[in-house]
């Protein structure tokens, strides 16, 4: 290569052909071989021209992606000509056409500047983008003292003023994604300037420079260096200085790159930006923590000796000690964060992760790097079938709506997606070559989940839903119709994680027929009689129907605005309503069991005392012969009381008060010794932190509850005033109906699905009292973070209400709720 510098105009060019033509390195070692090139070759330029002109107190600096060693083929030279005018003016001007017009008549590209040190250094006090460049400052030739002062003095000017400037580059990085979009979704992605780009990459540098943060390193100069690959392959395929990776390169970009097709190349791109991006919103998380301590750091005073102190009025918590507020068992909020709580063991809990992320998800707050760090490194495996905790841990997340994106894609930046559905590998940062859609197959696929949630009161199941919503697309990327080959797939991951056969079976038909509903509403006659017989054979009955529209609905919305639009909404409810009829509908009579022999036993203790009286019992995991597994959590809690107005309340107040989430619960009466009826409460309940309270004081307050002697609402409110809840998502309202084509003849049945919060059955029970009815049975159940309950109500006549008065009352509990 020295002959670059023995004929600056032609044997440049000609080894620099060379070094490109050459397929032996291509990567970082081309890069810095190509930078070391032209390095050699603009020294001499610069050498010449200074002898020439007689100057001796100027420095050629190399600044921007040239300043870091990072020549892609077609890439700019950033170059800054510094010089010190020293007793008068110094001939500048000619030093720097002889060393500009060289560059140009090779047809390079030159980004220049000619300053002194003092105009370089207030240009970048001025200029963000200047300053930037200026960090990666690297001297060529002339004298090597300017540019290591030009260099110490930015660097210095740069950390003084990072409490200002970090936070206009964060707004410079925001601007630029929403022009530009993010990399890692973008069929033909700026591999510079979209979210997650070399741009991205640069800002991190820039942060880490500031001292203020760092970015989290792991990882991080892989993906920097793929995205700079497939820039310079770009490069060498188009012969043009572009950074927009179009169709028609894409191949051959791949084959450059020894990649298998331009899917494999997309996908390795992807990867690379989702890991920059995942990165950037850490730091920049990190770096408002650092500046909002600062704010809230207590003034320091001067001592009697001049040594300042903090003042005795800072809190504890200016002074460096964070608040840490409770979220689930082994997770709490520090700083804006969900973190592990102190006495968390992910070693010994293999549901902590979902656990984690259910609670982050649900208070709306990203996982803490460190946190999903740790559970990836320490978290057991979970047994297969997962535990009906996990389960439900997982639909938490699932029906967070927007605010599980942030967290899921935390979770996947450590592998613990994969790691908990293995099948997901295929389809993650799987590129869709349809401009309908906007993301890839597994973005896709967590965005449905994100809009099934807003849907989940339509539906009876909605831990279907979501589930389906996950899983629809899962097929993609095999052999052969996706939607075939997801049934298989879906059956597999739903058995994986705890569902029962019966709804392995409705989940499998939702994944294996998630288009048909679209396909026949748009494609088919509808007032052809056999086009609705056929999906009502298909889907079978009323239930899997709305589950089926529902997700419908859903995956269009995740698609793309082109995918759903008031025409496709109108077909698609006139087909649901004309196929609705076609089924038989209706809610099943509730089959009044025979009592086993312990709740008899309770019940005729009841009946002879008068009183509460009670059994606690473990909860077991089912057998994992594939039988339903839509076991509680917790303890199963049996209550028998003599019959009265608001049992159901009060009880459940008092289970709120004891911090007890209940996951299901059973409502009925019967008279066991003749001498009234006695209502039998079964619930399924779970401590929302720590351990379950002690039998014999949540049998007291039970007595007091029902005796009216314990205020249950002051209480609350009183605790609720003493350790306020974050206030998280805001989830789709609750909606309380009566069950349309209800086929009892003994009760009014009302369906109530809403948003789980401590106290909401509570509530609901004070609701339904307001309306002067009476419960005379409920099912009460709970699929993730949704509530479905089924309330049997009478009148004071003691039969089914009116058609007029049950909406009446539904009205009424519904805007009680909201």
């Amino acid at each position: 290569m020295t002959d670059s510098v023995e004929a600056p105009d032609g044997g440049y060019a000609a080894a620099r052909l060379r070094l490109l033509n050459e397929e032996a390195q291509p990567g970082p070692p081309r890069r810095a071989a190509l930078a070391t090139l032209t390095d050699q070759w603009l020294a001499a330029l610069a050498t010449e021209a200074a002898q020439a002109t007689g100057i001796g107190g100027y420095a050629l600096v190399a600044v921007g992606g040239y300043g870091r060693g990072e020549l892609s083929p077609r890439s700019d030279l950033d170059l800054v000509l510094l010089y010190d005018p020293g007793d008068g003016p110094v001939p500048i001007a000619d030093l720097a056409d002889r060393i500009w017009y060289p560059v140009w008549d090779l047809g390079l590209a030159l980004d220049h500047s000619v300053r002194t040190p003092a105009e370089a250094r207030k240009t970048a006090a001025d200029d963000l983008k200047v300053q930037l460049g200026l960090l990666d400052a690297r001297h060529i030739a002339g004298d090597p003292a300017l540019t290591s002062g030009l260099r110490s003095a930015v660097l210095a000017d740069w950390r003084n003023q990072a409490p200002r400037r970090l936070p206009a580059l964060h707004e410079m990085c925001q601007e630029r994604a929403g022009r530009n979009g993010e990399l890692s979704y973008l069929l033909e992605p700026d591999l510079k300037e979209a979210r997650g780009g070399l741009r991205d990459a640069t800002a991190l540098r820039a942060v880490a420079a500031s001292w203020l943060a760092d970015a989290p390193r792991e990882g991080l100069d892989e993906a920097r260096t793929r995205l700079l690959d497939a820039r310079d392959a770009l490069h060498l395929v188009t012969g043009r200085a572009t950074d927009r990776l179009a169709l028609q390169e894409q191949d051959q970009v791949a084959t450059a790159l020894g990649l298998l097709d331009a899917d494999a190349l997309l996908r390795q791109v992807y990867e690379a930006a989702r890991r920059i991006a995942y990165a950037s919103d850490v730091t920049w998380r990190e770096v408002g923590r650092v500046l909002r301590s600062r704010e809230m750091r207590p003034p320091r005073r001067r001592g009697l000796l001049g040594r300042g102190r903090t003042s005795s009025r800072g809190s504890a918590t200016a002074a460096g000690t964070p608040e840490r507020v409770p979220l689930a068992d082994g997770v709490v909020e520090q700083e804006g964060e969900a973190v592990l709580a102190l006495t968390a063991k992910p070693e010994r809990d293999p549901v902590l992760p979902l656990r984690a992320a259910a609670a982050a998800a649900e208070a709306g707050l990203p996982l803490s790097l460190h946190a999903v760090r740790r559970l990836a490194a320490a978290a057991r495996p979970l047994p297969v079938p997962w535990p009906a905790e996990a389960r439900e841990q997982l639909l938490t997340l699932l029906g967070a709506g927007e605010s599980t994106v942030a967290v899921w894609e935390a979770l996947e930046a450590e592998g613990l997606i994969t790691r908990l559905i293995p099948d997901w590998e295929r389809v993650r940062c799987r590129p869709q070559r349809n401009a309908v859609h906007r993301f890839t197959v597994d973005r896709h696929l967590v965005e449905t989940a994100v809009q099934a949630a807003h849907l989940t009161r339509r539906v009876g199941r909605p831990d279907l839903l979501l589930t389906a919503a996950l899983l629809h697309d899962i097929g993609k990327g095999w052999p052969g119709d996706h939607s075939e080959a997801g049934e298989v797939i879906a059956r597999d991951v739903a058995v994986r994680i705890g569902f029962g056969r019966a709804d392995v079976d409705t989940l499998a038909l939702l994944v294996r027929h998630h288009l048909l509903l679209i396909d026949t509403a748009t494609r088919r006659d509808l007032d052809d009689p056999e086009t609705v017989r056929t999906v009502a054979e298909t889907v079978r009955d009323t239930s899997t129907l709305e589950l089926l529209a529902a997700l419908t609905e859903a995956d269009a919305l995740a698609t793309g605005p082109a995918a759903w639009s008031t025409w496709r909404a109108t077909l698609l409810a006139d087909l649901v309503e004309r196929v609705a009829g076609a089924l038989d509908g209706g809610v099943p009579e509730t089959a009044d069991r025979e009592p086993t022999a312990e709740e008899e036993r309770l019940a005729i203790e009841a009946a002879r005392t008068g009183g509460p009286v009670l059994a606690l019992h473990a909860h077991t995991e089912p057998d994992g012969e594939g039988e339903a597994q839509d076991e509680a959590l917790g303890v199963e809690l049996l209550v028998a009381v003599p019959d009265r107005p608001g049992l159901v309340a009060q009880a459940a107040g008092v289970l709120a008060l004891h911090r007890l989430t209940v996951r299901a619960a059973d409502l009925r009466a019967f008279d066991p010794i003749g001498e009234g009826p006695v209502a039998l409460l079964s619930w399924r309940v779970a401590a929302e932190f720590g351990t379950l309270p002690e039998a014999a004081r949540l049998r007291a307050d039970l007595a007091r509850a029902f005796d009216g002697a314990l205020d249950i609402e002051a209480r609350l409110a009183e605790r609720e005033a003493a350790y306020p809840r974050r206030r998280g998502i805001t989830p789709p309202p609750p909606r309380v109906t009566v069950a349309p084509g209800s086929t009892s003849q003994t009760a009014t049945v009302l369906e109530v699905r809403a948003h789980d919060v401590p106290g909401l059955l509570h509530r609901i029970g004070l609701a339904l009292g307001a309306t002067s009815v009476s419960i005379r049975s409920a099912r009460i159940s709970t699929l993730g973070a949704n509530a479905v309950d089924a309330f049997y109500v009478v009148g004071k006549d003691g039969n089914p209400l009116p058609s007029t008065r049950a909406a009446e009352v539904a009205k009424q509990v519904e805007a009680a709720l909201r």
